[in-house]
């Protein structure tokens, strides 16, 4: 899983799964380029030799840009995302577009840009963050989420077969409930019907049929196969890493 020599493009990468992909890339030797929306966490990314941008991935002027500035990638994450907490009846108008703009538009946007580059390349592998509320099993309020994580398994599916002859790789990941700030942050809601943060976080564990929260390097590990050359027979999945949830 060497990625020595390699251009890592990552999204979200300033927090959680993003930083995590981010920094074990660097581990394994890739030339690391991390963005996010806010400085925060990139800073740190920077210290250890990452080149690190803030971007906003829901703007596609600024995505075409980015990549025009950029060099040819080898390997493309896109890791930024948006959970919204309701049933259809709940999702109004606004909650559903920003759903489908974070979660699906912002790699439409990041793909079709990177992809010259990695047909200049001979080819790459590109990662969507999807989950396995989508296509893969229904959750209780998850709508607006659920359908726009299902559509990033088509987008990547479509990806995958319009380009496997450039030697382009196009996967997805569908991890279960993972702990990081976004978790913690649907924690701190949910503390306020239960009367604490303790209950709020036993009521998450509850759910894993391991008994725990999976961690970001559980699915950055994944990820960093999928960029290197082991993973170079995997191309339009989904994968599932969910601590057991629908064994």
């Amino acid at each position: 899983m060497n990625l020595t020599d390699k251009k890592i493009f990552i999204s979200a990468a300033g927090a959680g799964m993003g930083y995590s992909v981010a920094k074990m890339a660097l581990d394994a030797g890739a030339e690391v380029y991390a963005t996010d929306l806010k400085l925060e966490g990139l800073e740190e990314l920077k210290s250890l030799g990452a080149k690190t941008e803030t971007l906003d991935i829901t703007n596609e002027n600024l995505i075409q840009d980015y990549f025009s500035k950029s060099p040819n990638f080898n390997g493309i994450v896109n890791m930024a995302g948006w959970v919204h907490h309701g049933s259809i009846l709940d999702v109004n108008k606004n909650d559903w577009r920003n759903s489908f703009l974070i979660n699906l538009d912002s790699m439409f946007f990041v793909i079709k840009a990177a992809i010259p580059g990695l047909q200049k390349n001979g080819g790459g592998s590109i990662v969507n963050m999807a989950s396995l509320a989508s296509s893969v099993k229904g959750f209780p309020f998850r709508a607006a989420y659920s359908a726009s994580k299902a559509a990033v398994i088509g987008l990547t599916k479509s990806v995958a077969v319009d380009f496997m002859s450039d030697g382009i790789r196009c996967n997805a990941i569908c991890p279960g409930t993972i702990e990081t700030p976004s978790l913690h942050e649907r924690m701190d809601v949910m503390a306020k019907k239960l009367g604490s943060k303790k209950a709020a976080e036993e009521w998450f564990v509850s759910r894993q049929p391991m008994g725990r929260l999976g961690q970001p390097n559980e699915i950055a590990s994944l990820i960093i196969y999928l960029l290197s050359d082991a993973g170079s027979y995997a191309t339009g999945q989904p994968f599932i890493v969910d601590g057991g949830t629908i064994a």
